[in-house]
């Protein structure tokens, strides 16, 4: 299938991340991770709103309040966007931070059950990261370890299953999730990514069941259904796609958030594109605040 792909915002993130829809704001927000930087743009793609935050961010959901749930490198925080208050929510792994700047918080998203998963990244550790369930009262469980850089988190429609990309070893796995109680099991090898088939990075799920996975050393996003099989690849202009996500007034717009890597880079690196398909992503999920 041919896509239009089109550029959405010309601002060139060094690393060009966690890309959410904003469907109340009618905005897309995403992350440049060392800059600490969120950025928001309308659905033209016309930036309305940059903000600094004092720490690396990886990634970033929406809260139910209204504000939003961010990863710093070293926990979570909650930040509002309309007076810049950042509140500092749990510490996670905080012996990363500063002094050792490959190991840090990584990908994150909202889950079913209102939680932010988010997973690190210990480049000079492997195995030593891992993923995390984070609740609106502050708790942090873990619940995957013996991570390298983990990436790919995202959720089928029904709540149910819960995917997850390492990609320094190039896999994707999928786990059976309860969206009452945070709980997963029956963890299954959903995709294997050698060196020769590319190296997953964010991903983000359909309405039916298809995962889409970012190649970041392919300049593609790649397609599977929903037992695995790889079904469609979308060639995209950046060499290092990192994130698409699912926005637009009916969801039906994908969004490809990118990266910048010196003497490996093109001029369409750290932009962010966009291309319309037929079949619409999941909705976004929502950060709860209180927890039960």
């Amino acid at each position: 299938m041919a896509h239009q792909i089109d550029v959405f915002s010309e601002i060139k993130s060094r690393v060009g991340e966690s890309p959410v829809w904003d469907a109340e704001r009618g905005s897309l927000i995403w992350v440049d991770i060392p800059a600490g930087r969120i950025y928001s743009a309308s659905l033209d793609g016309q930036e309305k709103d940059t903000w600094t935050l004092p720490e690396p961010v990886g990634s970033l959901g929406l809260a139910d309040d209204g504000r939003l749930v961010v990863a710093l490198a070293s926990g979570v925080a909650l930040f509002d966007r309309d007076s810049g208050r950042l509140d500092r929510l749990v510490e996670i792994e905080p012996e990363q931070a500063g002094e050792r700047p490959h190991r840090r918080l990584n990908d994150g998203k909202v889950g079913p059950d209102g939680a932010f998963w988010v997973a690190s990244m210990h480049k000079d550790a492997p195995g030593g990261a891992g993923l995390w369930r984070v609740t609106g009262d502050g708790r942090a469980e873990q619940k995957v370890s013996g991570l390298h850089i983990s990436n790919g988190i995202a959720f089928t429609g029904d709540g149910r299953s819960l995917y997850l990309a390492d990609t320094g070893p190039g896999w994707i796995d999928r786990w059976h999730l309860d969206p009452a109680t945070g709980a997963i099991s029956g963890r299954r090898r959903f995709a294997d990514q050698s060196v020769a088939v590319g190296h997953p990075d964010g991903g983000a799920t359909d309405i039916n069941g298809h995962y889409w996975s970012a190649d970041a050393a392919g300049a593609r996003l790649i397609r599977y259904d929903h037992e695995g099989n790889r079904v469609e690849v979308v060639d995209v202009p950046p060499l290092h796609p990192t994130m698409p996500c699912f926005g637009g007034e009916d969801m039906r717009m994908i969004f490809v958030t990118s990266l910048r890597r010196p003497g490996d880079c093109n001029d369409d690196c750290g932009k962010v594109f966009c291309f319309r398909v037929d079949v619409p992503g999941v909705s976004v999920n929502k950060f709860a605040t209180t927890a039960p």
